[in-house]
């Protein structure tokens, strides 16, 4: 019977944060999956990535919300995600208090055991006592004393990526738009890939055209693949930040030949994609390299369309490139970082990631910088990009590796952000050989 009173929505909910928190899934990748073996579409499945994705980025304010509502401090992780699941519903969702309680109480019933099914009754009825900033106000630090402290609290965010962050953006008064930010869904944004789909195209099929890329369409709802363009590759899912990025590239102004392109990290092929149809109307090639073969597939096969652009698909490590010094005309380097510029499409990445993931990964882009100003020849341009503001992946990667060349100069350089800018945070600089 307490099967057949538990909302499947709720229980697929649970099980992708069953496969996120065990099999270190990505919520994105396991969603579809889970809705499809429920038969979940339409409101359902819409209420569901609500429920996962915000459960997931509020992790850590709701986690303080619940302690201070237990009498004894430890819970299993089972509990703990049926609780965070309906501290969400109470606390950011509209749904009523009463649905929320019962029908968590029943989730527990149903996928935990009867053990705790008192205890999550009585937490969530303490929890739905105030609202959330009722309780951000009684669990967070002083915002006087400790505003690092606070915010991570208030914003849901770990507190070295607070500082990171704070850092990056040297504005005290913007940190916090910046936090609400990245708790904020990210707007579904299409790219128009030039000489194969029109932005009208996209607009006719439900978009705005973007503000940012002449390329790009904001999609209002509806499942982009329905979309044909997008089914044929003609067009694609793509932030308007990561299409800035490839326009850098095409867009900087090169001294001579003008042919042989190469995006050194091209995984999983959004900017190769939009850098070939570029490419194409201009009479060049792009060379499209990856270190992992399965992104390498996915490489070609979303550049599939965009063919009459391409050189080809290789797979190959850039910080020991198979192609000569002095080969591409233009190069870039999106380079492997922490991806604390996309909390707002990956929510599970600020609890993955460690201050120490930075000692591995500055050097590795540091040398795959290196290697690609190699690889231009004098006149060309190298543009170097991360979904990642801090500041040791960014302008310091960038200071490092010029300042021990004196074949190089720096020009144009660009921070977004998502609260300015409505992107991703990606960094972009722009340098140019010879």
């Amino acid at each position: 019977m307490a099967d057949r009173r538990v909302d499947p929505a709720r229980v697929a909910a649970l099980e992708v944060l069953r496969a996120v928190r065990v099999d270190d899934a990505y919520a994105n990748l396991a969603l579809p999956q889970v809705l499809a073996r429920h038969g979940l579409t339409g409101r359902d499945a819409a209420f569901v990535t609500e429920l996962v994705s915000g459960t997931i980025r509020r992790q850590l304010t709701y986690d303080a919300v619940i302690d201070a509502c237990l009498t004894k401090p430890r819970l299993e992780a089972k509990v703990r995600d049926v609780l965070r699941l309906g501290t969400h519903q109470l606390l950011s969702m509209r749904v009523p208090d009463h649905a929320a309680i019962s029908a968590t109480v029943e989730l527990a019933r149903a996928r935990v055991g009867l053990g705790p099914v008192g205890l999550v009754n009585a937490v969530l009825r303490k929890v739905a006592t105030h609202d959330l900033e009722g309780w951000i106000r009684r669990v967070a630090p002083d915002r006087g004393t400790d505003p690092f402290g606070h915010a991570a609290v208030a914003h849901s965010h770990p507190r070295w990526v607070v500082e990171e962050l704070a850092d990056a953006l040297a504005s005290a008064v913007e940190l916090e738009d910046l936090l609400a930010a990245d708790n904020a869904p990210p707007r579904v944004m299409l790219v128009a890939r030039p000489g194969l789909a029109t932005v009208d195209e996209l607009v006719a099929a439900g978009g705005t055209p973007g503000t940012l890329s002449p390329y790009a369409v904001e999609l209002a709802g509806g499942d982009p693949a329905a979309i044909p363009a997008v089914a044929e590759g003609r067009a694609g899912v793509q932030d308007e930040g990561s299409q800035l990025v490839a326009l850098a590239l095409a867009d900087a102004e090169i001294d001579g030949r003008d042919e042989r392109w190469l995006d050194v990290c091209a995984g999983p092929g959004g900017k190769s994609a939009l850098l070939a149809a570029v490419a194409a109307q201009r009479g060049a090639r792009l060379l499209a390299n990856e270190l992992q073969h399965h992104r390498a597939a996915l490489v070609a096969r979303g550049t599939r369309a965009a063919a009459a652009g391409m050189l080809g698909v290789v797979t190959g490590d850039g910080t020991r490139p198979p192609w000569r010094p002095g080969t591409f005309d233009r190069v870039l380097v999106d380079a492997p970082c922490s991806g604390l510029g996309a909390l707002r499409r990956r929510p599970e990445s600020r609890w993955r990631r460690t201050p120490a993931d930075l000692g591995v990964l500055v050097p590795l882009q540091r040398a795959l910088l290196s290697n690609a100003l190699d690889a231009v020849r004098p006149g060309g341009v190298v543009v170097y990009a991360t979904c990642s503001p801090v500041l040791a992946e960014t302008t310091e990667v960038v200071d490092a590796v010029v300042g021990s060349r004196d074949d190089t100069r720096v020009g144009e350089v660009r921070q977004l952000w998502p609260h300015r800018d409505g992107t991703d945070a990606m960094f972009i600089a722009t340098l140019h050989v010879g």
